[in-house]
């Protein structure tokens, strides 16, 4: 993707963050420049090798850490109207910094578990999109994640390239949550030496009432 000169500001002013705030809180174990161009927003964005994002108008990002990947998605896509989740308060702090220094607009921030908002009215099965980075094996996420997406919209998971397991065991549960895997791209990031792969789930029909389980339980019996 080529990105502006603004979206390049924006990013360098983001880098710039998230190395000070690093100082104070633990947001990446990554703090060279390049590496956090390649292995944070270029990973972040690879998301357009597998869907269209210019017919997404709603996304959620799920245990979105330190911004990754709503915040390049929204540098790169301004009018994607993005709503980033986090269950710890310091890390939104960092966030509302990121947004008013960016100049970024029709982002919202929630405090809080996937498990208990996934089942609010006001967030469940609203979405075109979900993504998530978050550390957690593709069964536990896709519990955490597919409840927020419409019908006929997509939840985006971002792996490493040991993801083929993961795929595996991940065909119960994702069609438990009325979804199927649609498509899965490996690639190497800039470099060649850091493979991911990003796994395309849609969304088919209503979650079932009973998904997610409270918090807690998904990850602790995920269901295989």
């Amino acid at each position: 993707m080529n990105i502006t000169n603004e979206q390049k500001l924006q990013f360098d002013k983001y880098y710039e963050l998230l190395t000070e705030w690093n100082q104070k809180i633990n947001l990446t174990a990554i703090t060279d420049r390049d590496e956090v161009w390649v292995k944070h927003f270029e990973d972040s964005i690879s998301i357009e090798r597998i869907l269209d994002m210019t017919s997404v108008e709603t996304a959620i990002d799920i245990g979105t850490g330190a911004g990754f990947p709503g915040i390049p998605l929204k540098i790169v896509y301004p009018d994607l109207k993005i709503t980033l989740l986090d269950s710890l308060d310091k890390r939104l702090r960092f966030l509302e910094e990121v947004i008013s220094e960016l100049g970024l607009s029709d982002v919202t921030l929630i405090h809080g578990r996937a498990e208990d908002y996934g089942r609010d009215p006001d967030h469940r099965e609203k979405y075109d999109l979900c993504v998530s980075r978050a550390v957690a094996a593709l069964p536990v996420l896709s519990e955490l994640c597919i409840p927020f997406v419409k019908i006929g919209g997509s939840f985006t998971a971002y792996k490493s390239e040991k993801a083929e397991e993961e795929i595996q065991n991940s065909g119960k549960v994702i069609s438990l949550l009325g979804a199927e895997i649609s498509s899965t791209q490996s690639f190497s990031l800039s470099g060649g030496d850091h493979s991911r792969t990003i796994i395309r789930i849609d969304k088919l029909e209503s979650t079932p009432d009973k998904y997610p389980r409270r918090a807690g339980v998904p990850s602790k019996k995920p269901i295989l």
